[in-house]
């Protein structure tokens, strides 16, 4: 039988465990999960705690935790949640806009130096304290705010992201016809303006304008005009009504998130053998059609062109910083609540080096199916590939489906590419409302004991924020979102996260935890990360991200000002969980000035030593060690 090495303090008394027969020795793991009432429990077997004298709660009373089925569930699970739109509709385009493949030489080191290291982090932390991301920080209680100020970020982002996936849908309900409805003008959604692509080339254009910033193709206005309705809107203050048919799509896309995580991890690590492969079936398929059509050897070496003197752009740099940081989802509290529902010696070491090198190579390889594709319309047209490539919905949701509209067999592959949109889509959604369900009902055990309806009420809520995305003036409000609800505050979020684990609860101390759960201790190269690295990249990236920001803007469209003072309200209203539950866990703990900060900083199963005056933190041996 093996025997997982308690923490320190947990190993000073331990009263015997009761006899057990040989067919309970097998099932008997000795895995610490938590402390309650001043009783550490492992599994179903209680053990009094040696630092109080409380009694034991009785064995009933005491929650195992749920884990994963199989180890597989749990990788698809992040691959799938880090493996999203972004991966498809912006790495490609900023590759090829930042010196191709001079970009991979920022954006590699960034992984290495700062990507991995608070991917690990996470997941360690997570598996470690097996909590969700507001009580995960019993290890320093002051920094409870950050673990609120994720989980309000993940609501937000799931107000809007779940639009983006209904579009998905619409345009693959929209795809089951014969001729698909984006390839000609003369329908009820064209303007008079709308131009047969066939007609279109670059002296057409003219002044400088490219291909993929004209509106009047048939694929450009079946998504403003069509889907989106943008041509009755004047702008974020006229929204108008709720397009119904969006409406019956985002239901669709709110009942599958709800029936994929009633159940929690039993339910949703089954959905993700669906959601997390798809996209590489689809994105090989997608790939082998690419590369077989004219033009599409001139996209990929485009899309892979060197060019070193980017290099000394401080713009590649920033977005290299910010793509990988994004890519990899650290800070919304998916990561956290995922590794939370590990067994407790689960190598999650190995799974932070195999998911994040699997996100970030998916990331490349899609660049080679999308600009095959760009390749053969830039060829189709005369035009350059400049003038066809851009990034977001505009890629995936007009220049691409114009291409494929164009092929043989255009309705199947429309099929497939929405399919695989769609399936990208679900699983990052669904980590985003875990991280949301799992940190909240770990803090409410009322929530806990109604999970179902818990689930419930949050994919409803999201539902009925969304509709305000999916009016006529919605796109409007969805990049009023995006701009700010996970932009400079999961920024901030992360970096307060990385500073509370790393100084206050320390590196060392982090170390041991990881040595208890896998058997070694993370190398000098990791702690360095930690407590030096990531924090200064996280600190770049913010300082980046403050002054390249603009305001948001739509195409042409720029949001007025009270709009902006809007978003940042947003931005603000997450982030400033951080100091107000600060102030709150000062002022309502106990004691000298002295003692109540020792409190906050003090990990909750060693209050006991604040009243002893052996205080960790107070000394300089804490700060300095690594």
């Amino acid at each position: 039988m093996n025997i997982q090495v308690l923490p320190d303090h947990k190993l000073s008394s331990v009263a015997p465990l009761k006899p057990y027969n040989n067919a309970e020795k097998k099932d008997v793991e000795l895995i610490l999960v938590k402390e309650r009432n001043g009783a550490q429990y492992i599994n179903s077997s209680v053990v009094p705690s040696p630092s109080s004298n409380a009694c034991p709660p009785a064995s009933s009373e005491v929650e195992e935790r749920e884990t994963w089925s199989k180890k597989i569930d749990f990788l698809l699970s992040v691959i799938g949640f880090a493996v999203d739109l972004a991966n498809v509709w912006r790495f490609p385009y900023l590759c090829y806009k930042n010196g191709g493949g001079a970009f991979l030489i920022p954006y590699i080191l960034f992984l290495v130096i700062a990507g991995m290291p608070l991917f690990y982090m996470e997941l360690a932390l997570g598996q470690y304290n097996r909590e969700g991301a507001a009580t995960v920080w019993k290890i320093c209680p002051i920094f409870k705010g950050v673990g609120y100020t994720v989980i309000i970020i993940a609501l937000y982002v799931g107000f809007y992201y779940n639009v983006i996936i209904a579009w998905s849908l619409y345009y693959l309900f929209s795809s089951f016809t014969s001729e698909l409805p984006w390839l000609k003008c003369g329908n009820s959604w064209n303007s008079i303006n709308c131009t047969d692509p066939k007609l279109i080339n670059g002296s057409v254009l003219g002044n400088g304008m490219s291909y993929s910033k004209y509106k009047f193709t048939p694929a450009a206005e079946f998504y403003e005009r069509g889907v989106l309705h943008l041509h009755e809107s004047k702008g974020i203050q006229d929204l108008g009504l709720p397009r119904w048919q969006l409406t019956l799509c985002l239901m669709v896309v709110v009942f599958i998130l709800y029936f994929s995580l009633w159940k929690g991890v039993k339910s949703s690590g089954k959905v993700v053998y669906i959601t997390a492969t798809m996209p590489y079936v689809v994105l090989f398929v997608l790939l082998i059609r690419g590369i077989t059509l004219p033009g599409a050897m001139d996209g990929i070496k485009a899309y892979l062109h060197i060019d070193f003197k980017q290099l000394k752009n401080p713009t590649v740099w920033i977005d290299a910083a910010t793509q990988i940081f994004y890519s990899l989802g650290a800070g919304f509290g998916v990561l956290i609540a995922f590794a939370s529902y590990n067994k407790f010696d689960n190598n999650c070491y190995r799974d932070a080096l195999l998911t994040s090198t699997v996100n970030c190579v998916t990331s490349f390889f899609s660049g080679f199916a999308i600009f095959s594709v760009l390749g053969y319309l830039a060829f189709k047209h005369g035009v350059n590939i400049e003038d066809v490539a851009t990034e977001g919905a505009g890629l995936v949701f007009i220049i691409y489906p114009e291409a494929i509209s164009t092929l043989p067999g255009s309705t199947f592959w429309a099929i497939v590419f929405f399919i695989m949109l769609l399936t990208l889509g679900i699983d990052s959604s669904m980590g985003g409302m875990e991280a949301v369900i799992t940190g909240l009902t770990d803090d409410f055990k009322v929530l806990k004991r109604n999970r179902k309806l818990f689930t419930f009420a949050t994919a409803f809520g999201t539902f009925l924020m969304a509709l305000l995305c999916i009016t006529n003036g919605g796109i409007y409000v969805l990049t009023l979102l995006d701009t700010y609800a996970a932009g400079t505050s999961i920024l901030f979020g992360v970096l307060v996260e990385a500073i509370g684990v790393s100084w206050f609860y320390g590196v060392d101390r982090f170390s041991e935890d990881i040595e208890r759960m896998m058997g070694f201790k993370p190398g000098l190269y990791w702690r360095l990360c930690w407590k030096f690295v990531s924090p200064a990249f996280l600190l770049f990236v913010v300082i980046a991200s403050i002054v390249t920001s603009t305001g948001a803007r739509y195409d042409d469209y720029i949001f007025p000002r009270w709009s902006n003072v809007v978003g940042w309200g947003i931005a603000l209203s997450s982030m400033l969980f951080v100091p107000f539950y600060a102030i709150y866990k000062f002022t309502s703990a106990p004691g000298t000035f002295k003692e109540k900060i020792a409190y906050c900083i003090t990990p909750e199963h060693e209050h006991h030593l604040v009243a002893e005056g052996n205080i960790r933190q107070f000394k300089l041996k804490h700060w300095l060690a690594i």
